[in-house]
């Protein structure tokens, strides 16, 4: 199956950051896949910064090694061609010291569009913004990508938000959250509002309940500094897991216009039911994975990780939020995050009603509920869980077969990394999978206040041991209103 590429228009993107992890791990592969499928104009520029003592060609070798760690197939020719594209420019942002080379390097090309990432700490986030309008390379054809977080709570998101709206308009600001660049995520719309099948049932009177879980089985690693300064709760929560509830609970968007989409998942954020010091025992688990096996070895536990056994930052969370609106009045959405679970999976679980009556004798088996799985990673596909007829004679015996669509294996060609695709649509102008301020501020709304009681309780984050699905009280949040997690029933 072929797959339509069009070419962007001519661009200069200035990657901040671009020695650190996620350049090297996510974003130059990602350019290089767009350089190499055709995307990018003849004449595009990628000028990456960082404090290193680089020149252009010391940074092209840099680059080099990185794509041949995280690329497979590299082309030599699409790889002459990508490094080609690479400038470097040293910029200490700490003393502003650099700015000046980089506007000069601009400056030879004012015409094109120019598109800031940055890939660095959301504490320097502002400090790069003011220097850019200082150095006057921002105008009407500039962008800016944030990455998450945006801050730590609605009081720093908003001046973090301020800050950097001081220098570009809200429309040319990208806060980028990569989830909504999967391929899979892309389906749910598909699925929802371009098939007849789905939408009559997308409602409380079909659906039972709904879940959504994004599970590692890697520790902290290398950031557990900054993780402890997080938690499970602000790094997953706040952003990747509910802007994928809202996907799936937002009504029919006018079209696929950014603000027509972002004005529904807002109703949605707005919706929540709120969890405050009254209800966060109830509706609200934090865990800390403690020493286990996983990945086939002994593994420490996060405070032994971390050096600090006073730490009570949460490496596990499992809430149960509800949508006070007419489509959703009591479908509980079970959402849960975790570092050293039992394995590596992030998927969206639609679970619908059971049938009202069987007609069928009790021979024939139990019949199970429908359900809808929309799996992220590790392998990006949907499946439909269904009753049928166990084939053969001696009479009629249900069971229960997926209807199973791998995207890898119905579209014979490379699935593009999600990055690939919100990075072009940052050069498009368009925000329709990015998140607007308003929409950040009513996350924040809904999160600051579960953060509040668990600061006011003096109960510590419960333990699980590494390798397994969490603490058992996330078990007993779901199992008290009569149902299970999916991985307890379908393995």
């Amino acid at each position: 199956m072929a797959v339509r590429v069009i070419e962007v228009e001519d661009f200069d993107l200035v990657v901040f950051g671009a020695s650190g992890d996620l350049a090297h791990r996510k974003l130059l592969p990602a350019l290089y896949h767009r350089d190499a499928d055709g995307q990018m104009p003849e004449k595009a520029r990628i000028i990456c910064s960082a404090r290193r003592d680089y020149t252009h060609d010391d940074f092209r070798d840099y680059a080099e090694k990185a794509l041949k760690e995280h690329v497979k197939d590299l082309d030599d020719a699409h790889l002459k061609q990508f490094l080609a594209r690479l400038y470097y420019v040293k910029i200490d942002i700490a003393t502003a010291k650099g700015f000046e080379d980089l506007k000069t390097i601009l400056e030879e090309r004012p015409e094109v569009i120019r598109a800031f990432y940055l890939a660095v700490g959301p504490d320097l986030f502002g400090t790069i913004s003011e220097n850019l309008g200082r150095i006057g390379v921002v105008n009407s054809n500039s962008r800016v990508v944030m990455e998450k977080p945006i801050g730590k709570d609605g009081t720093s998101a908003k001046a973090l938000n301020d800050t950097v709206g001081a220098v570009f308009a809200e429309d040319q600001i990208f806060r980028i959250d990569h989830y909504l660049g999967k391929e899979t995520v892309q389906n749910l719309m598909a699925l929802r509002f371009a098939n007849a099948l789905f939408e009559p049932l997308w409602n409380a009177a079909h659906i039972d309940h709904v879940q959504i879980t994004v599970a590692e089985s890697l520790g902290t690693g290398g950031r557990a500094g900054y993780y402890d300064t997080a938690g499970a709760l602000r790094d997953m929560v706040q952003n990747h897991i509910l802007q994928l509830l809202c996907l799936v609970a937002m009504e029919p968007p006018e079209s696929m216009n950014a603000d027509s989409v972002r004005d529904e998942k807002l109703k949605v954020l707005k919706a929540l039911s709120p969890i405050d010091a009254q209800s966060a025992d109830r509706l609200t688990v934090r865990g800390q994975y403690r020493a286990g096996a996983s990945a086939g070895g002994a593994v420490p536990g996060y405070l032994e990780e971390l050096g600090n056994n006073e730490s009570r930052t949460e490496t596990f969370v499992a809430l149960k939020a509800e949508i006070a609106n007419w489509r959703w009045a009591g479908v509980p959405f079970y959402l849960r995050t975790g570092k050293r679970l039992a394995q590596r999976v992030s998927e969206i679980v639609v679970q619908f009603q059971p049938i009202p009556h069987s007609i069928f004798d009790v021979e024939a088996g139990t019949i199970t509920a429908n359900r809808l799985i929309i799996r992220l990673q590790p392998d990006e596909g949907v499946q439909m869980q269904v009753m049928i007829k166990d084939p053969g004679p001696g009479g009629m015996r249900l069971r229960q077969v997926p209807l199973d669509m791998s995207f890898a294996e119905a579209f014979k060609v490379r699935n593009p990394d999600a990055y690939e695709r919100l990075i072009m649509d940052v050069i498009r102008g368009n925000q329709t999978l990015f998140m607007r301020r308003d929409e950040v501020d009513a996350a924040w709304a809904w999160i600051d206040p579960i953060l509040a009681a668990w600061a006011a309780s003096k109960e510590a984050p419960k333990g699980y041991t590494a390798g397994t699905w969490g603490p058992s009280a996330s078990i007993a949040l779901v199992e008290r209103d009569g149902r299970t997690w999916s991985e307890d029933d379908s393995e």
